[in-house]
Order: C-alpha cells, then sequence, then structure tokens
C-alpha cells in the first residue's frame, strides 16, 4: 500500500454507517506507550532516536498484527504527503512535522494507525464509524497485547504505563469521539454541551484534536487525565455523556425542522445549490456549507445525496488531498479553484472516484 492507494480510497470510519452516524462521525481509542530500557524522546538524542525507530518498526512488522500492515518513514516523506496523513487523522500535526527518524504503520481499512516516535514512543491508534468506543477499546487492546509480546513497555506497579506527559500516566488512554452539532451551533447552545462536560472533567477540542478550533461545527469529546483511572471508568465517564448530547442535538434539529421548516430548507438548500456552482471556494466556506448540507440531507431535505459522500468532501477538499488529486503544489488561490472544480465534480457525478 503507498498514499497514492490511500488518495484512490476513503477510510471505514466515513462511511457514514455506524451507530448513531447521523451525529457522531467516528470514535477513537489512542494509546500512548514507551519501551523500557530507552530515553523518553524529550531526552533522546539523534542516535538514540534512529535506533529506537528502527526496533520498534521491525518490532511492529513482527507482530501478530504487523502482516496486514505498511509502514511509512515520516522522516524521509514531503511535507505535503505528511499533511495528507494529518488530514485523513491518521497522524497528529506534531507528529508529521515533528524532528528525526519517525514513522507510522497503517491498515488498508484506515481504521488502525500506530505512530512511532511522536510524543510517546508509540502512539497506537483506533478509529471507528459512529459510536463504537467499545467495539474500538476492544480492537486496539488485542493490538496492544501483540505489540507487547514482542516490546518491553515501561511500566510501574503503582503508577502503570509510564509517557512524557504526565496526564498520560497510568492507562495511557485516550478515549474520543467526534460529533457533528450544527444545530446547537446554529441556536447558541453549544456552551451547554462545554459547561456539561466540563464538569466530569472531559475536554471539547476542534477537528484535529488539541489545539485546534472547531470547524465545520466538528467537536471531539475526550477524556482528560488517565492516572488513577482504569480503562473502564474512562469509557464508561464518556459513555454517559455522548447520548444525552446526541438526544440535545435531535431535539434541537426537530424543534427546528418543526418550527422553522422553510428557513432551515432553504439554508440546506442554498448551502447545496452554492457547492454545486460555486467556482471559488475556500476551506472554511467549503466546511460551513458542507455542515449544512449534512444536516440537510440527515432531516432528508436532500434525498438525491448520501451522507458518506458529504462526509468524503470534508476529507478530500482539504488542502494536501488537492495537491495530491493535482500531483502538484498548489497556491491558496490556484487550491480555492481546484476545491470548487473537485466538488461540483462530486457533488454531480456522486458514484464516481471513492463514494
Amino acid at each position: 500500500m503507498d498514499l497514492d492507494h490511500l488518495q484512490n480510497q476513503i477510510g471505514e470510519w466515513l462511511c457514514g454507517l455506524g451507530p448513531e452516524a447521523d451525529i457522531v462521525i467516528s470514535s477513537r481509542i489512542r494509546l500512548a506507550r514507551n519501551a523500557a530500557g530507552f530515553a523518553f524522546l524529550s531526552r533522546a538524542n539523534p542516535k538514540e532516536r534512529s535506533n529506537l525507530e528502527k526496533l520498534l518498526r521491525e518490532k511492529i512488522l513482527d507482530s501478530e498484527i504487523g502482516k496486514t500492515l505498511s509502514y511509512f518513514s515520516l522522516a524521509e516523506m514531503p511535507p505535503v504527503d505528511r499533511q495528507f496523513l494529518v488530514e485523513r487523522h491518521l497522524i497528529s500535526r506534531e507528529h508529521a512535522f515533528g524532528k528525526g527518524p519517525r514513522g507510522v504503520a497503517l491498515s488498508p481499512q484506515e481504521n488502525l494507525s500506530i505512530m512511532v516516535n511522536e510524543e510517546d514512543h508509540l502512539r497506537i491508534q483506533g478509529l471507528r464509524s459512529g459510536l463504537q468506543l467499545r467495539t474500538t477499546w476492544n480492537e486496539i487492546n488485542r493490538v496492544d497485547s501483540w505489540l507487547e509480546e514482542k516490546i518491553d513497555y515501561a511500566y510501574h506497579p503503582q503508577f502503570g504505563y509510564l509517557t512524557v506527559c504526565p496526564t498520560n500516566v497510568g492507562t495511557g488512554l485516550r478515549a474520543s469521539v467526534m460529533l457533528h452539532l450544527p444545530a446547537l451551533v446554529m441556536t447558541g447552545q453549544i456552551e451547554k454541551v462545554f459547561q456539561a462536560v466540563s464538569k466530569i472533567n472531559l475536554a471539547v477540542r476542534g477537528l484535529y484534536g488539541e489545539g485546534t478550533k472547531a470547524s465545520g461545527d466538528f467537536y471531539q469529546i475526550s477524556n482528560q487525565p488517565t492516572l488513577g483511572k482504569s480503562e473502564e471508568e474512562i469509557i464508561q465517564n464518556i459513555e454517559s455523556v455522548i447520548p444525552q448530547i446526541i438526544k440535545f442535538e435531535r431535539t434541537v434539529r426537530e424543534t427546528l425542522f418543526d418550527n422553522k421548516r422553510e428557513v432551515i430548507e432553504d439554508k440546506a438548500c442554498r448551502a447545496y445549490g452554492m457547492l454545486k456552482s460555486a467556482r471559488i471556494i475556500n476551506s472554511e466556506e467549503t466546511m460551513d456549507l458542507l455542515s449544512v448540507v449534512r444536516m440537510g440531507v440527515n432531516l432528508g431535505l436532500i434525498p438525491d445525496l448520501k451522507v458518506h459522500t458529504i462526509n468524503e468532501l470534508f476529507i478530500l477538499t482539504q488542502p494536501a488531498h488537492l495537491q495530491k488529486l493535482e500531483r502538484t503544489e498548489l497556491s491558496s488561490s490556484e487550491r480555492d479553484i481546484t476545491r470548487a472544480t473537485f466538488i461540483r465534480n462530486r457533488l454531480h457525478n456522486p458514484r464516481n472516484g471513492n463514494s
């Protein structure tokens, strides 16, 4: 598998077929792990980083899961390709633009990525469509066990798995759910969600996680500290609040639909019309219009369009994807023209390409 292969497909997590997929885009589980006997990366010198990357790559590919994975060296990869992997949520921004030897192992379905030499020696990530935290956890737990047969993890009997950041010590588990909440944003009630989740030690982040702002009305809700909490407690804490947010968003959508159907229908159809006819469009406007259209599709206002086509467009219209599509570097203005052309073609011919 190479990046051109990825360009011609969309990962399982964007298929829009998982539980509660009208609101929950994806569920993610990420584990932070370090190899015993090696310095943390914050203290490792270049030679240690290089030796570690080589060792971990060999151990991953030699593990039970390794035969199904493809490994990519990020240090040797052009910036646009690294950004491409960020846009697909397969690596973090920090990993993409870090320094020194580092890499990532990916599954063909894009539901598993193992980052090597990110902040910790290993970041093991699972992604699934819709609300599937427990399924994702069970899968990643198996992968973690397979890797632990090959790699001696840094572990303390009292504190648990040892990590660079103190907030990850313990289970090393970060669980998150990506939600599409346009009705709550539209009515100004999104602040109630922020207040509710903060009371139970959950964090709200943007589309690309920590340090990013909300885009296209997407929000990631995840746990914060892991020390002193079991994996079950972390997942239960998130599961206790996500159904309430889903219900809240659905209730507000239904209220808007019942009381202001013409207004909502007009917004959705105008947004759809703009996407189908625009000749120049930037990333921010694209995300905003796609968000409104996605809600319109889920409300049955745009019957000729499928949710998975909209999900794909959120990713395929990002800067690196457009440059991969054109096989050349594009300026911002050139990307805006290419993006508009790509969207028009996809919406007029939804069965073409990756749909």
